[in-house]
């Protein structure tokens, strides 16, 4: 294996719930706008991947606070507010690493297998949770590729195409750790092997094609996956 990538956002940490929903939901207040997404509508639109293209099918599904010509801008300023608050959230330390991440992190460190991460959000909310959760010194080994980097987000390939072109690797010797569906047809397309671990909203989806689907990635006697076990995968897919 010559590269281990993970998703951000419900691989790395838990987020999407009580992380990127509640910072859209503080921005709606913040802005006077009568909007909120309780649990279930986030959940239905996490069906879209990007957080700007939430907003509009959102907005698009129920009613637009501004007229047309206004609507790019809204949702862009909307969207950088509502980043703003969601690294405030990061930053106050409510949130945890989900079990195994640093671990296997560390593994892949020590074995020198490159890392990367590969998100559908911008760049600046991941490199915040890189940072902050994983620390500068694990953050160093780790290549970011973030949702505004490509015209295309998940499940287009595009963003995996792009970590494997800058990485200088073949897609076949690469392991992605994704939590989603959508996430698992990206990685796919592009020709890499996938494992998922679920993640509070996407526990029920189908995952058919994925190397194995697991709860967390484990600690302690409770391991799921090692980086051992990474590399088995690989060859068994291959």
């Amino acid at each position: 294996m010559q590269a281990l990538i993970f998703d951000c956002d419900g691989v790395l940490v838990d987020t999407e719930r009580d992380g990127h929903r509640v910072a859209f939901n503080h921005a709606f207040a913040a802005q006077g706008l009568d909007h909120e997404w309780p649990v279930e509508r986030y959940g239905v639109l996490l069906e879209t991947a990007g957080g700007k293209e939430r907003l509009r099918r959102h907005f698009n599904e129920t009613a637009w606070p501004v007229r047309e010509l206004e609507r790019d801008a809204f949702i862009r300023d909307l969207h950088r507010l509502k980043t703003d608050i969601f690294i405030g959230l990061i930053g106050s330390g409510d949130m945890q690493l989900r079990p195994g991440v640093a671990r296997l992190v560390d593994e892949a460190i020590e074995a020198g297998v490159q890392l990367a991460i590969c998100s559908t959000s911008e760049e600046r909310s991941v490199r915040t949770i890189v940072e902050v959760m994983l620390g500068p010194e694990r953050a160093r080994h780790l290549s970011v590729f973030a949702g505004d980097m490509v015209a295309a987000k998940k499940p287009d390939p595009a963003i995996y195409n792009l970590a494997s072109e800058r990485l200088g690797l073949d897609p076949s010797q690469c392991l992605v750790v994704e939590d989603s569906q959508i996430g698992l047809r990206a990685a796919l397309s592009a020709g890499m092997h996938c494992v998922i671990t679920t993640s509070a909203y996407t526990a029920n989806e189908d995952f058919t094609g994925a190397a194995r689907v697991l709860s967390e990635l484990g600690e302690g006697d409770g391991v799921q996956l090692s980086l051992a076990e990474c590399q088995t995968l690989l060859r068994v897919g291959a």
